[in-house]
């Protein structure tokens, strides 16, 4: 063995050449989110009654948007619906005014012009009797009239109109030419019946009701008509032949090309004084009005949105204020500012959401309360009701930051010493 080998190993001084160890830090305290949903959900237990009068605010602010947005959509679903069912090609011919503002009525050969145009599928056409009125008895005084009016109908109105019969029969080339008469449908109601049969006194004459029609979505004319043959009208009452309104319906994709023919049609000597109007255009003319009314409600819910937010940030305000001493025992066992300002946070929220939950069920409640009431399918858009929950969990957030900030700010000596 070397001299080198042999010589003894310094442990002192290899220690001191190794740097002690650093002291281990403590632990950083971590809020996880199962007790941060404990800490919310007990500041909300503790006082109930008032949890529930905040949250009342945001409950009928959504409930009531929802419930205007469901009704609103369900009536129009049904509109849609019925426009579906009964198309849009359905085109009314009715008289203008000429140049100096008197009437002009429409000719004669009208109807049978308008049925030689290219694509028209059905025509028929009603009359108004001026001064023709009808009643359930003779014992009625004729002044009377409770808005019912009389009209001589072409054969082919029905098919037109796309009208549907409640009871009895159509009037046809045969029953046209004897007094019989088909009610409209509040005609019907307004005179006390119900099914065709029974005799009423129309124009001085006693007629038979053979038929009753349903309510009328695109001519709701003839829904206060008593409906006559023309050839009876003219025998009885003089009629000449000249209808007040033609009821047109051609092929869907020549509603445009037919509309743009009708007046030259009518009135080629003066198409200027042919009045040319499509029945469905003021239905969505209505749902557009419809629409503007549901806005306008939904901005009063909003408003009421509004005020519930205010009322869950003053609920949490008042909160910090009593819970000073349990946030400064909080802090000094160890929460930061960050832990304190979820809590309240968190809780605001929470308080926000439950009231969300409650105001999106009752909106739903209302809405199909409504819908049943009304005859309408019930149809509330799924992203409604969601996006109902996300604003009042959003009205939660901006309410509860000032609170929050104000609890992270407190001192725990202050609070504790308070």
């Amino acid at each position: 063995m070397s001299r080198i080998d042999a010589q003894p190993v310094d442990e002192t001084h290899e220690a001191r050449l190794i740097p002690p160890a650093a002291p281990a830090r403590p632990k950083r305290s971590v809020l996880r989110p199962g007790d941060l949903f404990s800490l919310g959900l007990h500041g909300l237990k503790a006082r109930p009654m008032r949890a529930i009068l905040a949250s009342l605010g945001i409950a009928i602010g959504i409930a009531a948007m929802i419930s205007v947005v469901g009704i609103s959509t369900s009536s129009q679903a049904l509109v849609k619906e019925k426009l579906a069912a009964l198309g849009t090609n359905l085109l009314t011919v009715t008289a203008g005014t000429d140049l100096f503002g008197a009437a002009a009525p429409l000719p004669e050969g009208a109807l049978a012009s308008i049925r030689r145009i290219p694509g028209v599928e059905h025509a028929g056409s009603t009359a108004t009797l001026e001064g023709i009125g009808v009643y359930r008895s003779v014992e009625i005084e004729a002044s009377r009239t409770g808005g019912l009016s009389v009209a001589a109908a072409d054969p082919g109105l029905l098919a037109a109109t796309g009208a549907r019969l409640l009871d009895g029969a159509w009037l046809n080339e045969a029953t046209a030419r004897f007094p019989t008469v088909v009610l409209g449908h509040t005609a019907a109601e307004r005179l006390g019946l119900q099914q065709a049969g029974a005799l009423v006194w129309l124009g001085g004459h006693e007629f038979s009701v053979i038929g009753i029609l349903d309510r009328s979505l695109l001519a709701p004319e003839l829904d206060t008509s008593a409906l006559i043959g023309a050839p009876i009208a003219a025998e009885l009452f003089g009629f000449d032949g000249s209808p007040t309104t033609i009821y047109e319906r051609s092929d869907e994709a020549l509603v445009d090309e037919v509309r743009a023919l009708l007046p030259g049609t009518v009135n080629p000597a003066a198409p200027n004084e042919v009045k040319v109007s499509r029945p469905s255009d003021v239905l969505a003319a209505k749902n557009t009005v419809d629409q503007a009314f549901t806005g306008l409600l939904v901005g009063v819910g909003s408003i009421a949105l509004l005020v519930g937010g205010i009322g869950v940030a003053n609920t949490m305000v008042i909160s910090v204020l009593e819970r000073r001493r349990e946030i400064g025992l909080r802090r000094s066992l160890g929460a930061t500012r960050r832990h304190i300002r979820l809590q309240f946070l968190f809780e605001a929220v929470l308080l926000s959401a439950l009231g969300g939950l409650a105001g999106t069920v009752l909106g739903w409640v209302i809405t199909a309360i409504a819908a049943g009431a009304n005859g309408w399918s019930l149809a509330v858009p799924p992203l409604v009701l969601i996006a109902g929950v996300l604003v009042t969990i959003a009205v939660g957030a901006i309410a509860g930051v000032l609170p929050a900030v104000r609890a992270a700010r407190t001192s725990p000596t202050a609070a504790l010493s308070g």
